[in-house]
């Protein structure tokens, strides 16, 4: 007998769910694109680019608990809501800046704002399809890196033809739109409503974050955090490598929209991958193709880069699909907004911190020097793959 695959409101709930990720990533991944443009316009040197960076990446992972916490008072889909036109208005403050210090003050916004997102969307997907969680979490994510590639050409399209001002007050002005749109999708769907006071009793067999398998956790966890610090500080400096090649802002446009576009792909390559060949070895082989990447970068003229990244982008996004779709299996459903809050800020935390001390580098030994420390850097978790494998298979 033939089913389908999701029911209708499945699908609405999938949805939603998707375009709060299109949103948000398109948000965060938009200030790669600015940061070039703010170099230049305002005199920052990479330390200080980084340091942005992790003003933004800071605030976004430290409010992801907080946020789950509050979903369980006030509901998913109140907080999510309200971070989106948060983080949106962020976007709208930047038209009224005038250097680091105004700049920094709109990013700690967006990265509030944006910390609600992937804590609380990815707890509605997981809960609502008790079937095929995988294949729906690899669907959300999906939506995210659609918005990845959207969000940095637009602006990038919108700056060269007007200004970088106007580029993102647009995307102030949609961002809010978006948050309405949200708040009244799910209301209409039932769903994201505050917790019953008799779902908020845990079993006392049960840690505070909700977690079920602690070695699994932060094995998965700890891989997390390498992946992410390794791939936000390429995608921080990527920009200013292709500007050493001869990159102009639109090229620099179209190159993240390249990124992110094999990041897409990867998503759904990997999350098949996984499911034949097995989560640990399709980890492995995109980890040491990251790593190969990143160094054959160094090297190229600008031409063949803008044709590798795609490959590049699909391998680098392809661990942490894997790793999101491994998160449940270590944690008790009826709690996993606080698991995914902490799961999200470890990994967001590590990413934080990584564009300033590899700015640092940067600013002291050059950005080819940079490169190949990121790419070195991915050989501390062939370490963590043994022990991950061992509890993945007790699942």
């Amino acid at each position: 007998m033939n089913k389908k695959l999701f029911s209708q409101k499945q699908k609405r709930l999938l949805s939603l769910s998707g375009f709060a990720h299109l949103v948000h990533d398109g948000f965060t991944d938009t200030l790669f694109i600015l940061f070039p443009i703010w170099a230049n316009t305002f005199g920052l040197v990479y330390t200080e680019i980084g340091a942005l960076k992790m003003v933004a990446s800071s605030v976004l992972s430290i409010f992801q608990i907080p946020a789950g916490m509050l979903s369980e008072k006030f509901g998913e889909r109140s907080i999510l809501a309200i971070g989106t036109i948060l983080a949106a208005l962020g976007f709208v403050l930047l038209y009224f800046v005038s250097g680091f210090l105004g700049l920094a003050l709109c990013l700690a916004l967006i990265g509030l704002g944006a910390s609600t997102q992937h804590p609380l969307a990815s707890t509605l997907v997981s809960k609502g399809f008790s079937k095929n969680k995988r294949t729906a979490l690899g669907i959300y994510n999906f939506a995210g890196d659609i918005g990845k590639a959207i969000f940095p050409l637009s602006v990038s399209t919108i700056s060269v033809t007007f200004s970088w001002l106007t580029g993102t007050f647009t995307v102030g002005i949609f961002g809010i739109a978006a948050g309405v749109v949200i708040y009244i999708g799910f209301y209409h769907l039932g769903l994201g409503e505050p917790q019953k006071l008799q779902k908020k009793i845990i079993s006392k067999k049960i840690s505070g974050w909700a977690i079920t398998d602690m070695m699994g956790f932060s094995c998965l966890s700890a891989i997390s955090m390498i992946d992410t610090s390794v791939r936000l500080a390429f995608l921080t400096y990527l920009p200013f490598l292709l500007t050493e090649k001869g990159a102009d802002l639109s090229t620099l446009g179209i190159a993240l929209t390249l990124v992110f576009a094999g990041g897409a792909a990867g998503k759904l390559i990997c999350g098949i991958a996984a499911e034949r060949f097995g989560i640990i070895k399709t980890m492995a082989t995109t980890e040491i193709a990251t790593a190969s990447g990143l160094i054959i970068l160094i090297f190229v003229p600008l031409l063949p880069a803008m044709m590798f990244l795609p490959f590049l982008g699909l391998v680098l996004n392809g661990t942490s699909s894997v790793l999101y779709g491994c998160v449940g299996d270590f944690v008790d459903e009826k709690q996993q907004a606080r698991a995914f809050g902490l799961f999200y800020t470890l990994a967001i935390g590590a990413g934080a911190i990584s564009p300033f001390l590899y700015g640092l580098i940067s600013d002291g030994l050059g950005l080819n020097f940079c490169f190949i420390t990121l790419a070195t850097s991915l050989i501390f978790v062939i370490p963590l793959f043994l022990p991950l494998s061992k509890r993945l298979a007790e699942v």
